[in-house]
């Protein structure tokens, strides 16, 4: 997935992290596309929650942060960093450079029964082990599932109940 220009406003940096454009927008945040200053570091998936989210979503936000640790990393998309606190909170993940399941839908038709097959038992996987950890997943569907050429499935959707993303490509 190609990402977008930074726009005004936005952050140069997150901790870290430079961020080198926007991947999406929802109701709880921006994601963007970032890298960490480190030479020869990997692109990193960066969503920044709204300052409007109320205290009850930023408290299990930090709770589900903590759980998240316990995912299997093979199945999702993997947190590296996170803040809960502070004007600006956000989570770092790895970012999959896959489309989403809408995009590819679009794209090129329904899947083919072995993709499908591919994804749906990625998928499964991944928030099985997800929901294990005891975080919940609150925004799954087409335009935030995303998937690499290996059938590791994440999404883009990282609301406080699933700090998951696009290598965060993980919500």
């Amino acid at each position: 997935m190609p990402s977008k220009p930074l726009e005004p406003g936005d952050p140069a940096r997150l901790g870290r992290f430079k961020l080198l454009g926007r991947l999406g927008e929802g109701g709880q945040g921006v994601v963007y596309l970032g890298r960490g200053t480190n030479p020869g570091e990997e692109r990193v998936a960066v969503k920044v929650l709204r300052s409007t989210v109320d205290a009850n979503v930023l408290e299990r936000l930090a709770r589900e942060l903590d759980a998240i640790h316990q995912v299997q990393p093979f199945v999702t998309a993997g947190v590296i960093e996170a803040s809960a606190e502070g004007d600006r909170r956000y989570v770092v993940s790895e970012f999959i450079d896959g489309p989403s399941l809408q995009e590819r839908v679009d794209e090129r038709g329904p899947l083919p029964a072995g993709d499908l097959q591919r994804l749906a038992v990625g998928t499964a996987t991944a928030l099985t082990a997800i929901h294990g950890a005891g975080v919940v997943h609150r925004d799954f569907k087409r335009p935030t599932c995303c998937s690499d050429p290996t059938a590791r499935a994440s999404s883009t959707s990282v609301s406080p109940g699933s700090p998951t993303r696009r290598r965060s490509r993980a919500g």
